[in-house]
């Protein structure tokens, strides 16, 4: 059995995202499992604040109309997102596997923490301003519900969540 270090990620993983993590455990030959959640369900104000605070005023005006994006339109989206990914691990030299998740990513990662191998957890995301401040964040909601270190990467940066 091969330790694994899950990555939840809400976006496709960029070269840098990926060289980051791989430089977290440099020298260590882990496998990679990437989770990417089909989100159709993103809360209202939550959701404006962290765009508005991002300057994405077109995001931030259809989520005030109501616009989320179908279950279909968020599935073809996170299969997109988890192809990248997975190519961004096989551009920097190592191997991945993945799979997309429900909207809520948490009974996915305790379902493969239960599985036994997996050593660290690490989520990478852009910073949320409503979740983060008050810890509702991925995150957040996994350290309180995980046996597993949990590590928070801005994705593009290397700032800690």
């Amino acid at each position: 059995m091969t330790d694994t270090i899950i990555v939840l990620t809400e976006d496709t993983l960029s070269s840098s995202d990926v060289d980051k993590l791989l430089a977290l455990h440099d020298g260590e030959a882990y496998a990679y499992r990437v989770l990417v959640p089909a989100d159709t369900d993103q809360p209202l104000v939550a959701t404006i604040i962290d765009n508005l605070s991002m300057g994405e005023l077109r995001e931030a005006w259809n989520r005030a109309r109501g616009k989320e994006p179908s279950q279909p339109e968020a599935k073809a989206t996170a299969d997109e997102q988890l192809a990248g990914s997975i190519a961004a691990f096989q551009a920097a030299g190592r191997t991945a596997t993945g799979v997309v998740v429900d909207d809520d990513p948490l009974p996915a990662l305790k379902t493969a923490v239960a599985d036994g191998d997996v050593i660290e957890v690490a989520v990478v995301t852009y910073p949320h301003a409503v979740e983060d401040t008050f810890h509702t964040d991925w995150a957040s909601r996994a350290r309180d519900e995980l046996q597993v270190p949990v590590l928070h990467l801005y994705a593009g940066t290397s700032e800690l969540g």
